[in-house]
């Protein structure tokens, strides 16, 4: 995504923090001291060491860090620890696998959009790996393409704009579905694979649960409502307990070119005049013009789930949890078996939400859950001074989500979910990103990546879970249900504040117990309960300012009974580390290097494509890749 601060999505204007504001200068001690004792006392699992509930045989292991940490430094190559290999194995252009349909990559940008169509595309995000028939050795491998680069996808950039280039962008976003293969020390893409799959910004999707039919989501070319066309923006992502792929719709505003006078529904999802320009694509698709298709911008921000095992299988996308900049989705079962879907919104001063289904989980794969996320309740989380918190629900007719104040259905509710939370009187947050659940002790983990404008003139002042003004760092917050994960009342404190002490304010110094980082973004708590932190530094912060010593984005690992955080890996160039996911036996590690060469203004010059970055080729053009990290004996990443 775009990640320059000064251009970030900021639309939420309404007055519900004021509850949450801290003017006391003991509370604010407080905030930078921790938890209160009586808070201590529901959150002590986080440091009273491993538990032995839970986790399957990973756990076994224990969550200690076994690597020697990497220094930072400012590189074009992927560093992992000493007695580690990193193999590249999915870039963008490579082919997606289908029979027949493998066109080879272009290294000048001249693919077509059709080519595009079947090759990996742009920008890989979030991923998830499925084992075939319970294997560690073979696996379905899904990521998410957020966004795209003109400057290295066209030969000539933007400099010329045509509707085939707007296909062949349309063609780059979206979702890769592979088939890989361990053979040896070395995994490997199975070419061609009847799995193989490339889901864009135009595949034909269903839109199910309470808002679908719905009059806002009704366009000229689907009256009913229910069908849209493409995904586009997928970011993080979920992986259910029932085999499907959960991909996230984020920043979706930026693509539509809005009208002079937005009304008031429009403004508060950023939708404005100058939108298009980023992208360009409403010039020759005119859905993507709002004075046209008022409706079609509705159609966006969902979670999309997708069934990695067939190929045919419709996308849907999934409105009973909510209409969002949607970041990730972390699935959990509670202990009777029903799912809850952790939620961030990333966009400044939005929301964290959590998604409760009615029914419990049926054996039978998808085939037996197909509704299943049709029908819950969804919640948005408030984060209290006493570091306690409340689930509020967001159901129609309950509190002020009435008729009267524009709420006359469900699917008014999470259509217009952001409005909702804003009468409710939710947390408005430091861009809430990835969302992860420890297997082991059910503690829910959420990155606050960053709010440079928190406390700024005109805007939102700090409270207890967002602690710092101009809050270049971010932070990583997390909670424990008081009961199971459908509990309405949780506990919570933060992790860490991320920071680098060598800086002069203390909002940028943070409280990092090891190797120093900003802007957290991606999390995982793999199966034996170690924490993976990714970072996200945009490219015009990258070695500067407050930044000036973390020149590259990285991965840690932490373990959370201790606090300790270590470098595990430095990525090259201009790249954002993102996309997190394991074989089920932990000897495996993928992760994914996005956008590589990006230069500060976050398009690259098609003249000059290696001007940042020569990752992974040597020349060409920089390229988006998934890296598959191995402990060179064979063990357990991270041991």
């Amino acid at each position: 995504m775009a990640k320059d601060f000064s251009t970030m999505e900021d639309s939420n204007r309404s007055a519900n923090p004021s509850i949450h504001e801290v003017s006391d200068p003991a509370r604010r001690i407080f905030v930078r001291g921790g938890l209160a004792a009586t808070v201590a006392g529901l959150l002590g699992p986080l440091a009273a060491g491993c538990a032995s509930t839970g986790g399957g045989n990973m756990a076994a292991f224990g969550r200690s860090i076994g690597f020697k940490s990497i220094p930072m430094a400012a590189i074009d190559d992927v560093v992992v620890p000493e007695g580690y290999s990193a193999q590249v194995l999915y870039r963008w252009g490579d082919p997606v696998g289908i029979a027949g349909q493998m066109p080879a990559f272009r290294p000048d940008g001249s693919n077509t959009a059709a080519e595009q169509a079947l090759q990996a595309g742009m920008h890989h995000d979030g991923m998830a790996f499925f084992p075939v028939d319970g294997s560690s050795q073979r696996g379905i491998l899904v990521m998410n393409h957020e966004y795209v680069d003109d400057g290295l996808l066209h030969v000539d950039g933007m400099k010329t704009w045509t509707a085939e280039k707007v296909r062949k962008a349309i063609n780059a976003h979206g979702v890769s579905v592979i088939e890989i293969q361990r053979e040896g020390n070395a995994w490997k893409q199975v070419l061609p694979s009847k799995f193989a799959r490339r889901i864009t910004a135009a595949t034909p999707m269903t839109i199910t649960g309470p808002a679908a039919g719905h009059a806002m989501l009704k366009t000229a070319a689907d009256p009913t409502g229910t069908r849209a066309l493409g995904t586009f923006n997928n970011c993080s992502n979920g992986q259910t307990p029932w085999g499907t792929y959960l991909t996230c719709e984020e920043n979706f505003a930026d693509y539509f070119e809005g009208v002079e006078q937005p009304d008031a529904h429009q403004r508060r999802w950023g939708i404005r005049k100058g939108n298009g320009a980023k992208y360009r694509w409403h010039e020759h698709e005119e859905r993507f013009d709002v004075a046209k298709h008022p409706n079609e911008s509705n159609r966006f921000g969902w979670v999309v789930e997708i069934d990695p095992q067939d190929p045919t299988a419709t996308p849907i996308k999934r409105s009973a949890l909510g209409r969002a900049a949607h970041e990730g989705a972390a699935t959990a079962l509670t202990a009777d078996g029903r799912a809850v879907v952790y939620m961030g919104e990333d966009s400044r001063f939005e929301y964290i939400y959590k998604f409760v289904s009615r029914d419990r989980v049926k054996p039978g794969g998808f085939a037996a859950n197909r509704e299943l996320l049709d029908h819950g309740t969804l919640y948005v989380g408030r984060f209290d001074v006493e570091g306690t918190g409340e689930w509020l629900p967001l159901t129609q007719g309950k509190g002020p989500l009435t008729t009267d104040k524009g709420f006359a259905s469900q699917g008014d509710v999470l259509i217009k979910a952001r409005q909702a939370s804003d009468a409710l009187g939710a947390t408005k947050m430091d861009r809430p990103e990835w969302t992860t659940v420890d297997p082991i002790t059910k503690e829910v983990y959420c990155t606050l990546t960053n709010n440079s404008n928190r406390g700024a003139s005109g805007q939102p002042g700090v409270d207890p879970a967002n602690p710092r003004v101009n809050n270049t760092m971010g932070q990583i917050i997390r909670w424990k249900e008081a009961g199971d994960l459908d509990a309405t009342r949780f506990a919570w404190n933060h992790l860490v504040l991320a920071g680098d002490p060598k800086q002069g304010r203390w909002e940028a110094q943070g409280n990092i117990k090891g190797d120093t980082f900003g802007s957290p973004d991606g999390l995982r708590v793999d199966a034996r309960g170690v924490l993976w932190i990714q970072t996200d530094v945009s490219t015009s912060t990258l070695g500067k300012g407050e930044y000036s010593n973390l020149p590259n984005n990285q991965m840690l690992a932490c373990d959370p009974t201790k606090g300790e955080i270590r470098r595990f890996l430095v990525g090259p160039a201009g790249c954002e580390i993102t996309g997190l996911t394991a074989t089920p036996d932990l000897r495996s590690l993928f992760i994914n290097v996005q956008h590589p060469g990006e230069p500060a203004n976050e398009r690259s010059d098609p003249d000059k494509p290696l001007a940042v970055s020569k990752w992974p080729d040597g020349g060409g053009r920089p390229r988006s890749a998934t890296v598959v990290i191995t402990k060179n004996d064979g063990g357990v990443v991270g041991t």
